[in-house]
């Protein structure tokens, strides 16, 4: 099998690092969930989510529409009314990012644990381990 240019795959790594970037961000993700359930509309999303920031969810909005994943529609009201749903594309995303979700919350528990074990050891300088001495 021919392996790719060096460059080919350098260049194909850029890319799906941005991609990456987008889609592991945290807010892209509460969006994405939130979205799951139904189309919304922006103060909507924003009380939803709960801290997230104006500039922060018209930022994650509009990276959302210009990859494909979110749909915005403008109805012709006074003041007009702006919607946002999940396009084919964004309900593929929400595949994995509920599986990823279910892993965190049947994990959480041993990930805290861990944590504790881990930090408590890192200010006592002990591991928990007996070493043979000798």
């Amino acid at each position: 099998m021919d392996m790719p240019a060096p460059h080919a795959v350098s260049d194909q790594c850029r890319k799906m690092n941005g991609i990456l970037t987008i889609i592991g961000d945290k807010w892209t993700v509460m969006i994405v969930m939130v979205l799951i359930e139904r189309p919304r509309r922006f103060n909507d999303m924003k009380r939803t989510i709960g801290g997230i920031s104006q500039q922060m969810l018209t930022r994650t909005l509009k990276a959302l529409e210009r990859d494909g994943m979110v749909s915005r529609t403008v109805y012709p009201t006074v003041p007009p009314q702006v919607e946002y749903a999940l396009t084919d594309l964004g309900h593929a995303l929400s595949v994995p990012l509920r599986a990823l979700g279910d892993w965190a919350r049947d994990h959480v528990d041993e990930i805290e644990s861990n944590r504790l074990r881990y930090d408590l050891a890192r200010d006592t300088g002990f591991d928990g381990k007996v070493r043979a001495v000798g």
